[in-house]
């Protein structure tokens, strides 16, 4: 396999590796095999998923109550507001 990587980075890399006594390929070889034994979670998408993510969300905040069509008028607001 060929890797293309910018100068940056495999400067990055090869300080690294050097810092660990490795060769840049030892080092890349190992860091692959760390990664690769550890599966990644699997984000499940569609309307269930955002739905659980949603309630997720909503059990850190607290509730605020009824909002009533009077409570939202623009006369409440900007009263509040100031």
């Amino acid at each position: 396999m060929k890797l293309d990587l910018n100068p940056e980075v495999e400067a990055g890399l090869v300080a690294q590796a050097q810092a660990r006594g490795l060769s840049l390929e030892a080092y890349l070889q190992q860091i692959l095999k760390e990664r690769s034994a550890t599966p990644m979670p699997i984000k499940a998408s569609g309307d269930a998923a955002k739905a659980r993510e949603f309630r997720a969300f909503a059990k850190g905040h607290r509730p605020v109550g009824s909002l009533t069509d009077e409570t939202l008028r623009r006369e409440h607001l900007i009263r509040d507001a100031q």
